[in-house]
C-alpha cells in the first residue's frame, strides 16, 4: 500500500501521503486471492518443509516476525512479512540445531526472492504498456 501510495505521490495523482481506501481495498483483495490461491502450500512449506515447528518455535518465530515488522514500520522500512516470517524460522531452527533445517528448501526459497523481483518489474512494465494502450 505504502509503494502504490508514493508512486501516486510521485506522480502527482495524490498530494498528500494519506493512503486512499481503495488502494487498501485492492491491496487486501489481493492478499485474500493469494492467500487462497496458495495460501495452503505456503503454510506447509513454512510450517514443516524446512523445519518442522513446534509450539514454542511458532511462538518465537511470531515474536522475533512482529518485532521486526513494527521495527520496519516504526523506522519507515519495507520488508516482506513473509521473508521476515521464513528468515525467523530458519533462525529458531538453527538456535534448536542447524541441521534440524533443511537448508535446500530454503535455498529454493531464497532462489524463488530473487526471481520474483525482476519477474514483477517485468509485469508491472507490461501492465503499464497495457494501460497506457488503454486510456491513452
Amino acid at each position: 500500500m505504502g509503494i502504490i501510495t508514493l508512486g501516486l505521490v510521485t506522480s502527482g495523482y495524490l498530494s498528500t501521503f494519506k493512503v486512499p481506501i481503495w488502494v487498501v481495498l485492492i491491496c487486501a483483495g489481493m492478499i485474500v486471492l493469494g492467500t487462497s490461491v496458495g495460501g495452503w502450500k505456503l503454510i506447509r512449506t513454512l510450517g514443516a518443509k524446512f523445519y518442522r515447528i513446534h509450539p514454542l518455535d511458532g511462538f518465537c518465530t511470531q515474536i522475533s516476525s512482529a518485532l521486526v515488522i513494527l521495527s520496519a514500520a516504526l523506522f519507515g522500512g519495507l520488508v516482506s512479512t513473509t521473508q521476515v516470517v521464513s528468515a525467523s524460522i530458519m533462525g529458531v531452527g538453527s538456535a534448536e540445531r542447524a541441521n534440524k533445517v533443511r537448508w535446500g528448501v530454503a535455498k529454493e526459497i531464497a532462489l524463488v526472492w530473487l526471481v520474483t523481483i525482476p519477474a514483477t518489474a517485468l509485469v508491472g512494465m507490461l501492465l503499464y504498456q497495457l494501460v497506457s494502450l488503454i486510456f491513452h
